[in-house]
C-alpha cells in the first residue's frame, strides 16, 4: 500500500472538505432563513470566480483586490437577487421558490457560457512556489489558500451568529418568523442578508477553487457535490455543514485512493459523495445534526 499517497490524499481531503463545509454553510444559511434549498448555489460559485477573473485580466487588478471586489459584488448581487426575484414569492408554496432557484441556475449557466465561453480560464499564479513542505509532506500552495479562506469564513460565521446583532436577529427569524416580527425584526431584511452572505461566501469558495483548477462553468458541479455534506450535517445545522463537508472531502479522496490502487473503476472520486448521500438518507433522513420534525396526530 502506498502510505505516502494515502496520507497526501487524506490531507487534501480535509482541506477540500473544509471548503465544501463553507459552501454547505451557504446552503444552510438560506434554508434556516427561508426553508428554501437554493439550487443555484453552484452558479454563485461560477459568477464570483468569473468576476474575479475579469477584474484580474481586464482591469489588471492585483489578485487580492480582485478577490475583495468579487466578494463585494456578490454580496450586493445576492441581496439584489432576493429583493427583485425572490421577494415577490414570499408567502407562496416553498416548491415555487425552489423551482425559481432551479430556473435561475439554468439561466446563469447559459448566460455565463455566452459571456465567458466554455473553456477553462486559469487565474494567474499568485504564489512564487507551487508547493511547500509541511512536516515532510508536499502541499500545493493553492491548497493552503483554500484552508486559510475556509478557516476565515468559518470563524466569520461563528462570530456573526454568536456576537453580532444581525446574526442573532437572523437566528431568531429562522426559529420563529412571527415572533421575530413581533420583536421588530424585519423578516424580509433578514432574507436579503441571508442571500447576500450566501452569495459572498460562495464567491470565496469559487475563487479559491478557481486558483486550483481554473475558472469554468464546471465549478457549478461543486454546488451539487456539496449536497451530501449538507444532508449529512443536517439542513438547518451550520456546524453540521462544516463537519459534513470535511467528512465528504475525506471520503471522496479515500475512494479515489481505493479506486486507483485496487478497483480501477475510474469514477469513484466523482460518485462516492452520492453513494454517501443515499446511505445517509436511508439511515438518518434529517442528518446527524439536523432537527427532526415531530408531528402529533
Amino acid at each position: 500500500m502506498n502510505t505516502a499517497l494515502l496520507i497526501k490524499l487524506l490531507v487534501n481531503g480535509v482541506i477540500i472538505g473544509a471548503l465544501y463545509g463553507v459552501v454547505a454553510m451557504s446552503f444552510v444559511l438560506i434554508y434556516k432563513a427561508s426553508k428554501v434549498v437554493n439550487f443555484a448555489q453552484g452558479e454563485f460559485l461560477i459568477l464570483g470566480a468569473f468576476v474575479c477573473f475579469w477584474l484580474v485580466n481586464s482591469h489588471a487588478l492585483p489578485f487580492a483586490a480582485a478577490f475583495a471586489g468579487a466578494v463585494l459584488f456578490m454580496l450586493c448581487f445576492g441581496a439584489a437577487l432576493q429583493w427583485l426575484v425572490l421577494r415577490p414569492l414570499v408567502g407562496e408554496p416553498v416548491i415555487s421558490v425552489i423551482m425559481a432557484t432551479v430556473g435561475l441556475a439554468f439561466f446563469f449557466q447559459a448566460l455565463l457560457k455566452w459571456i465567458f465561453g466554455v473553456d477553462t480560464s486559469p487565474l494567474p499564479p499568485i504564489f512564487e512556489t507551487a508547493t511547500v513542505t509541511i512536516l515532510g509532506l508536499q502541499v500545493e500552495s493553492a491548497y493552503l489558500l483554500i484552508l486559510a479562506a475556509s478557516a476565515a469564513t468559518i470563524a466569520f460565521f461563528y462570530w456573526f451568529f454568536t456576537r453580532s446583532r444581525t446574526g442573532l436577529a437572523m437566528r431568531a427569524t429562522a426559529f420563529d418568523q412571527q415572533a421575530a416580527q413581533s420583536l421588530g425584526i424585519s423578516v424580509e431584511k433578514m432574507f436579503a442578508i441571508a442571500w447576500a452572505i450566501s452569495a459572498a461566501v460562495s464567491a470565496v469558495a469559487g475563487i479559491t477553487l478557481g486558483v486550483v483548477n481554473g475558472v469554468s462553468t464546471q465549478l457549478a458541479f461543486t454546488g451539487i457535490k456539496v449536497f451530501p455534506a449538507v444532508i449529512l450535517g443536517g439542513l438547518d445545522s451550520v456546524p453540521g455543514g462544516v463537519v459534513g463537508g470535511i467528512v465528504v472531502g475525506v471520503l471522496e479522496n479515500l475512494a479515489e485512493f481505493v479506486d486507483g490502487q485496487y478497483l480501477h473503476w475510474g469514477n469513484m472520486y466523482e460518485i462516492a459523495p452520492f453513494y454517501i448521500l443515499i446511505a445517509i438518507l436511508m439511515i438518518k433522513p434529517h442528518g446527524f445534526w439536523g432537527t427532526e420534525d415531530i408531528e402529533r396526530v
